[in-house]
């Protein structure tokens, strides 16, 4: 069986995360339950990992590597921004940057379900 590892970095302070972070989290956890549901009757697992980092890491924050590869390397048109996060100053206590993808043209602070599954799509061939 060839295993597909999705996994999500994200700031955590006490317990917390940023909203946007937050939200992306949500949408990879059903991400992963579709394409765990797809994929493995084609003989591929899914398998879903969370690293959490400090403040002094957060420009790795809302970072979704596939096979330890970042999702925007993977999609075609796609690269890593950043903007302002007041949910992650809020945490942190100062202004700061958080990561975006940009896709398309289109900017996203959360990163969609469905450009999650795309990405494990293209790495996997198993949807």
């Amino acid at each position: 069986m060839k295993t597909i590892v999705i996994e999500w970095l994200h700031l955590e302070v006490g317990g917390a995360t940023c909203r946007r972070c937050g939200d992306t989290g949500l949408e990879l956890a059903q991400a992963v339950e579709r394409l765990q549901a797809e994929c493995a009757p084609k003989g591929v697992e899914i398998v879903a990992r969370e690293t959490l980092l400090s403040p002094g890491q957060i420009a790795k924050s809302n970072t979704i590597l596939i096979n330890g590869v970042p999702l925007e390397e993977v999609l075609p048109h796609a690269e890593a921004s950043t903007s302002c996060c007041p949910s992650c100053g809020d945490l942190t206590g100062r202004q700061e940057e958080c990561r975006t993808l940009v896709h398309l043209g289109q900017a996203y602070e959360t990163i969609p379900r469905d450009l999650i599954r795309e990405a494990v799509c293209r790495v996997g061939g198993c949807c």
